[in-house]
C-alpha cells in the first residue's frame, strides 16, 4: 500500500520560511510526478507546485512562483517544499500527492489526477 507521510508544518511570522517534507513508500520505479496542494476551510483545494520524478521539471502556481521551491530526493522517495517570504494568505493545510502514470503539464495542476495523498500538515502565518 502506498503511503505518504508529511512533516514540517508549523507557525511562522510573515516573511519567514518553512520547509515541508513528504516521505513516500512504494514509489520506486513507479512515480511519475508528485505535487503539493493546499486547502483552507470554505475554499477549494488549490494547486501549489508539482515536480516530475524523472527530470525534476518544476511547475508552480502564480501565487507562489518565486517564493516557493519544490524538489525531490529520488533515492529516499522524499518530496520537499521550501517556502520563503511566507504571507498570511499562505495559511492552509498543505497536502502532498503522488501520481504513477503520465500527465500533461496542464493535468499536473488538477488534484483529481493524483492517486495518493498524505494526511496534510498545517502551515499558519501570522501578520
Amino acid at each position: 500500500q502506498v503511503q505518504l507521510v508529511e512533516s514540517g508544518g508549523g507557525l511562522v511570522q510573515a516573511g519567514g520560511s518553512l520547509r515541508l517534507s513528504c516521505v513516500a513508500s512504494g514509489h520506486t520505479l513507479t512515480t511519475y510526478a508528485m505535487a503539493w496542494f493546499r486547502h483552507t476551510p470554505g475554499k477549494e483545494r488549490e494547486f501549489v507546485a508539482a515536480i516530475t520524478w524523472d527530470l525534476g521539471s518544476e511547475h508552480y502556481s502564480d501565487s507562489v512562483k518565486g517564493r516557493f521551491t519544490i524538489s525531490r530526493h529520488s533515492a529516499t522517495n522524499t518530496l520537499f517544499l521550501l517556502m520563503d517570504t511566507l504571507q498570511p494568505e499562505d495559511t492552509a493545510v498543505y497536502y502532498c500527492a503522488s501520481r504513477s502514470r503520465l500527465l500533461s503539464m496542464v493535468a499536473l495542476r488538477r488534484a483529481q489526477n493524483y492517486d495518493y495523498w498524505g494526511q496534510g500538515t498545517q502551515v499558519s502565518v501570522s501578520s
